[in-house]
């Protein structure tokens, strides 16, 4: 069953609705997956490899927001050296590679240029099969990095390809992408308090 799937007449329905639907999605997340993909992501912060990470539309908006937040704050008050990259930023970039080559290479046409041995590839998608997400995700795959892909709905194609798959099991895309922005901010703020003095941790704001 989809939601909604029905008309609501009043916002507090749809509210209430929204939320219990909110809560089920946040629950089918595998709590293994998140260790993995906090596994992952903790290695290349400590060797100061780099994290890219892409997404279309809503996905791109928590692809920068994932740049600010593993970025500036995961370093402070801790001894790690993100470095964060977020593929979806760049709006001279991208409208250059989508007029002049294709969109379906957006993303992977960025990587190949930068990439480097040891870094990492996220890629922020409810469908997890926007063409351009799966060609970056293969590329990642190929190379040999590690690949976390944030999926909902079926998990398309690109929860195959991926090292780590973070399935969010939903098929209403404001659900989806607000659990996939949780998982950003949990990612992040688990990683930091990890390497923070416990005094230092009641002192700040998270």
């Amino acid at each position: 069953m989809t939601f909604p799937d029905k008309k609501f007449l009043n916002i507090k329905e749809y509210t209430n609705e929204y939320f219990n639907n909110y809560s089920e999605a946040a629950a089918s997340l595998d709590i293994s997956k998140l260790e993995q993909a906090a596994e992952v992501l903790l290695k290349a912060y400590q060797s100061k490899s780099t994290l890219y990470v892409c997404g279309n539309g809503g996905s791109a908006s928590i692809s920068n927001h994932l740049a600010c937040d593993h970025g500036k704050l995961v370093a402070t008050d801790t001894n790690l050296c993100p470095r964060i990259h977020s593929l979806a930023s760049n709006v001279e970039v991208l409208t250059a590679i989508a007029n002049d080559i294709s969109y379906d290479e957006v993303f992977v046409n960025q990587l190949k240029l930068l990439a480097d041995v040891g870094d990492v590839v996220m890629t922020v998608s409810s469908s997890g099969d926007s063409e351009n997400i799966v060609r970056v995700a293969k590329w990642a795959h190929d190379f040999g990095l590690d690949v976390i892909s944030l999926t909902g709905f079926s998990g398309g194609r690109s929860a195959k390809i991926a090292t780590v798959n973070i399935h969010v099991e939903a098929d209403n895309y404001g659900i989806i992408e607000d659990v996939h922005q949780s998982i950003m901010h949990l990612l992040g703020q688990y990683i930091r308090q990890l390497h923070m003095d416990e005094m230092v941790i009641k002192d700040r704001h998270f």
